[in-house]
């Protein structure tokens, strides 16, 4: 029986102590799901590079390669930095429902 060769993404990183862990662009420290929520956004590849000028196609490419063969994590990710966000703003609403404008 023919074993199937490990598919290697030759610009992600994925250690633990690189990004928290999370899936990044070689050295970069951008991380996948950055790239992926700007593609959800809508954002072309060029578009992409715009936010983030060091990264070249084939990096953005193959972080969404990445998220292909990987979106249970991808995804994972995406909500929990979206649930950050929302407690973020929250904090920061009561904080200045507290602390009116002088």
């Amino acid at each position: 029986m023919a074993t199937v060769p490990k598919l290697a993404f030759e610009y992600i990183v994925k250690e633990p102590d690189y990004c928290s862990g999370k899936a990044a662009i070689g050295t970069t420290r951008v991380r996948v799901n950055n790239v992926v929520f700007l593609h959800k956004e809508g954002k072309t590849i060029d578009e992409i590079r715009v936010e983030y000028p060091s990264l070249t196609h084939a990096q953005i490419y193959a972080a969404l390669a990445y998220y292909h063969d990987h979106k249970d994590e991808i995804e994972a990710e995406l909500a929990e930095d979206e649930g950050w966000d929302e407690e973020h703003e929250r904090h920061r609403a009561d904080y200045f429902a507290r602390h009116p404008a002088k």
